[in-house]
């Protein structure tokens, strides 16, 4: 079976490590032990970029400097950005790779371009023609990274496999003293001029007196931009109120109880154009109240990407065919009752009036995944054991809060992931 080319160049890297082990064993050292002097490469010139027009391209200008006391024989500068950017003309000494998203991670485009040339101490240099990075038609709110480092860049293991450019090579230039920067690795911002339409549905409950129903309520992104969260920046938060006359048996996961309502969160700091989420739970039909009526609804945080405000509410209707009551399981806003499958009689129906479903972010390159600080999705069943309907209870503690296990990519040598 062929070894993945991260996997060759950390092979590589053992063998070296090995080598320069057994020549410390036999008194002799390689240079870079004996000497601490080494090369200390930086990257600048790279500001904030705001204002781009979907369907344009923009010119990234690097600059790459060594603030070290030796020389670096070789340099790589990785460029990484987040889906709605992409590149345009990559030259033929740099290759593309994609990693998709996974826990916390969102998909990422890169890549990685390698300069066969030294680069002196105290020298400022720059690419002769910058990297074009083009703004996709979802783009909105974007990051792009670059770092730079004096060894071939080990991939995240999900990597696909690179693809080199197709462009005319490019090579390092020196040029005047200034704008290089401090630092190995530089995050930017990238805000592009698009909107993005958040939108809920309701839903139409019907049923007797004693049923348990269930209830649909969706949250959707329509496009045509994706929405990536910046840290720091609050969540989109949809609540949901019940009709009146109804208890709730059995909550959604990333919902817990705010008054009257309850508090759904998303399972990502972002959401796809044409993904979002959607928030099921169990309601036990109490009495018929008339004209009882619930709601789905938008939380009101400034959103300047997301004009139209028609559709951030919509109703839930309850249709009750009998008369009477029954005693009430547990009250809209208790949590005492979100782990309980007792209900008696037949079950009601439910449509939900939605024009699509919303199962979570639908992002074209890979599935999902979140940073930490938002629900997830437990998963459980109704028939959970008390220990597991305990972590259910962990899970769901705290609005807006995700519990992620993050799995161990291989790390970069010298990228670090965003």
């Amino acid at each position: 079976m062929p070894i993945r080319p991260q996997n060759r160049r950390a092979s590589r890297t053992v063998v070296a490590a090995l080598g320069a082990a057994g020549l410390i064993a036999l008194g002799a050292a390689p240079a870079a032990f004996a000497d601490e002097a080494a090369a200390e490469l930086v990257v600048g010139d790279i500001a904030p970029i705001e204002g781009v027009r979907p369907g344009s391209s923009l010119d990234q200008s690097v600059t790459v400097a060594n603030k070290g006391t030796t020389a670096a024989d070789k340099v790589w500068v990785y460029y990484s950005v987040t889906r709605g950017l992409d590149f345009a003309d990559v030259p033929s000494n740099c290759e593309t790779h994609q990693v998709p998203s996974y826990d916390e991670m969102t998909a990422k485009s890169n890549v990685v371009c390698e300069f066969d040339q030294a680069v002196e101490p105290g020298v400022s240099y720059a690419p002769e023609k910058p990297l074009v990075i083009k703004a996709l038609d979802r783009a909105l709110n974007d990051d792009l990274r670059v770092s730079v480092g004096d060894s071939d860049p080990v991939l995240d293991e999900s990597a696909t496999t690179p693809v080199a450019g197709t462009a005319p090579a490019v090579k390092l230039v020196e040029r005047r003293p200034g704008g290089a920067g401090t630092e190995q690795a530089v995050d930017v911002p990238v805000t592009s001029l698009n909107t993005a339409d958040y939108k809920v549905t309701g839903a139409v409950l019907t049923g007797d007196v004693g049923d348990t129903v269930t209830l649909k309520a969706q949250f959707n992104n329509t496009g045509p931009a994706w929405v990536l969260t910046r840290e720091g920046d609050p969540l989109v938060e949809v609540l949901v109120t019940p009709p009146a006359g109804t208890s709730v048996v059995k909550p959604h996961g990333f919902c817990e109880p705010k008054g009257k309502a309850y508090a759904c969160g998303t399972s990502q700091r972002w959401v796809d154009e044409g993904g979002g989420e959607s928030y099921t739970f169990k309601l036990k039909i109490d009495k018929k109240v008339a004209g009882a009526k619930g709601s789905v609804a938008l939380s009101t945080e400034d959103r300047p990407f997301d004009p139209d405000k028609t559709n951030d509410r919509a109703a839930i209707t309850l249709d009750v065919t009998g008369g009477g009551s029954t005693g009430s399981t547990g009250s809209t806003g208790s949590t005492g009752s979100t782990g309980s499958t007792g209900s008696t009689g037949s079950t009601g129906s439910s449509t939900d009036g939605s024009d699509g479903s919303a199962g979570g972010s639908s992002a074209g390159d890979s599935g999902s995944s979140t940073t930490g600080g938002y629900l997830a999705a437990t998963g459980s069943s109704s028939a959970t054991l008390p220990i597991a309907g305990a972590a259910v209870a962990v899970a769901v503690a705290g609005a807006g809060t995700l519990l992620v296990v993050r799995r161990r990519a291989q790390s970069p040598s010298w990228t670090e992931q965003n």
